[in-house]
């Protein structure tokens, strides 16, 4: 049975890494004694080293240690033999490069649709998406495939941001983007905003946090989900 979290980020303004979730998080990981940390997607060109020890500490309170995935000789077998994973937030396109030129997507996909459980956080839960088409980072490398894991049937976006109606800003709003996309695909999309996570226990997929998420759907207007919500799309 799926047991995954996906959330629009780790740390919400003010608060500490991961603070705000760590309630659903003990539960997610309920009697795992070690997890893997995918720590690719690299924010601000963090080292693998020093992204896995951030989320060491913060895992540690809870009594479950933490191994970085790029530790292992053997990253395939480290993930089959795994507990559970979380992969942090940063660049979408630099993790999935990553997950795709070591052979991981796939690997990674068949271990947590077995049942291990699964934490993403921003970059992290855009690859549960079906592909990471939706991310906003900026291309900075260039990933083999833009498929990812589909654990889920529709695409995320993180950090969601409401179209301002007081900005001065010229430029194109989320909203905008997201229609752009549906234009040319009929994957549908939903707008995390922060403080809000996606929840899946076996094929059962709600929307859950503070926050309401949005949903685009090709030929459609967008629509607010509340938390709580069953994501269905009918």
């Amino acid at each position: 049975m799926k047991n995954i979290i996906l959330a629009s980020t780790s740390t919400l303004f003010g608060q500490e890494y991961l603070s705000y979730l760590l309630p659903e998080v003990t539960l997610l990981f309920k009697g795992i004694e070690e997890i893997i940390f995918i720590p690719y997607a690299r924010p601000g060109g963090l080292s693998h080293d020093a992204y896995t020890q951030n989320a060491a500490v913060t895992f540690a309170t809870l009594g479950i240690r933490v191994k970085g995935l790029h530790t292992f000789t053997d990253p395939a077998k480290a993930i089959k033999e795994a507990q559970g994973f979380f992969t942090g937030g940063g660049n979408t396109f630099l993790l999935v490069k990553q997950l795709h030129e070591l052979d991981l997507m796939q690997i990674l996909k068949e271990a947590v649709e077995q049942g291990k459980p699964y934490l993403g956080t921003s970059a992290g839960s855009n690859i549960g998406g079906l592909n990471m088409q939706n991310t906003n980072d900026m291309p900075i490398v260039y990933p083999p495939d833009f498929t990812t894991m589909g654990l889920v049937p529709f695409n995320l976006n993180a950090h969601y941001l409401d179209p301002d109606p007081n900005s001065t800003h010229n430029g194109e709003t989320r909203e905008t983007r997201i229609k752009e996309f549906h234009v040319f695909n009929d994957v549908p999309v939903v707008g995390l905003r922060e403080g809000s996570w996606i929840r899946v226990k076996g094929e059962r997929v709600t929307t859950e946090g503070s926050k309401n998420s949005r949903v685009f759907l090709q030929g459609k207007e967008p629509y607010e989900l509340s938390t709580g919500s069953e994501l269905n799309f009918k």
